[in-house]
């Protein structure tokens, strides 16, 4: 293979400061702040901190509004992740079959994507609204009235449709890119193999989806854990503090509602260190199941 040459030393590193700069200022830098202030109790006005070591860490660990907070951005990564790339596999599936007006039905499946999360929090919260919205009067039909932002379990049925109808599209392009790349070849060989539609899903398409189902699983779950945060804000915001929220918005909630730079500081910290141990988990044992063929 033929490699690039320069005639300058420098030119190289010219090329690739600016996106040098960018992760330095934007993840580098905020993260070594982040641990910093973790083992202080700053003044939320900057005029002054006090060291306290690890005591923002004990305070959060010990705390039982934190383990629940936890409990439930492990429940809600679960079952969002799982419902998203389980609709969206299946859409694609089902979409891979049309051979009549193709493009208009992806056109449709894929231009919920466009959304934006903030937009998409507040579409679903008018769908699931008290007074107009039109899954609550469904719930009326059988004799449930539905509180979304009072109740807190019909709280986290709103948050989990919201968060899945807003990632299906993106798994969908992706898992329909991936069975549209199969070889003819291998599907006809599949055709004569296994007459069954499912046995020819389960032991030729699914395998060769692998690559594409772990690149999902670990977008699905950051999307789950870090990019519903808007959605989460728009349902919960100004609504009793006993809603469900995931650990990113329970940092957001301390540190610029609550005024507890440490504590928050502390918490983003455990946070990243749970984050970075999953991907490792992942990588190690889950990608030597995947076969790239």
């Amino acid at each position: 293979m033929k490699r690039a040459q320069f005639n300058a030393p420098l030119a190289p590193w010219l090329f690739v400061l600016p996106q040098i700069a960018v992760v330095v200022v934007f993840f580098y830098w905020p993260a070594i702040q982040a641990v910093t202030s973790s083992f202080y109790i700053e003044d939320p006005f900057g005029f002054g901190a006090t060291f306290v070591g690890l005591e923002n860490y004990k305070t959060a660990l010990d705390s039982t509004q934190y383990a629940s907070t936890a409990a439930f951005t492990a429940f809600f990564c679960v079952v969002v992740t799982t419902l998203a790339l389980g609709f969206g596999l299946l859409l694609a599936v089902k979409a891979d079959k049309v051979i009549r007006g193709a493009h208009s039905y992806k056109t449709l499946l894929i231009a919920v994507y466009a959304i934006a999360p903030p937009v998409a929090g507040l579409i679903g919260m008018m769908f699931f609204d008290m007074h107009i919205g039109p899954f609550t009067e469904i719930a009326a039909w059988f004799g449930y009235e539905l509180k979304v932002g009072v109740n807190y379990w019909d709280t986290v049925v709103a948050l989990v449709t919201i968060a899945v109808w807003k990632q299906i599209p993106y798994n969908f392009i992706f898992f329909l890119s991936g069975m549209q790349s199969i070889p003819a070849s291998v599907r006809e060989a599949a055709l004569i193999d296994a007459r069954s539609g499912w046995r020819r899903f389960c032991d030729v398409t699914l395998p060769l989806l692998a690559p594409t189902a772990f690149f999902l699983l670990i977008i699905n779950i950051t999307y789950t854990m870090f990019d519903t945060f808007p959605i989460i804000d728009v349902i919960v915001k100004d609504k009793p503090a006993n809603n469900p929220m995931t650990l990113v918005y329970k940092v957001y909630l301390d540190g610029f509602k609550g005024n507890d730079i440490g504590g928050s500081s502390a918490q983003s910290v455990i946070l990243m260190i749970v984050v970075a141990v999953l991907t490792v988990v992942q990588f190690r044992f889950l990608e030597r199941r995947v076969h790239y063929g």
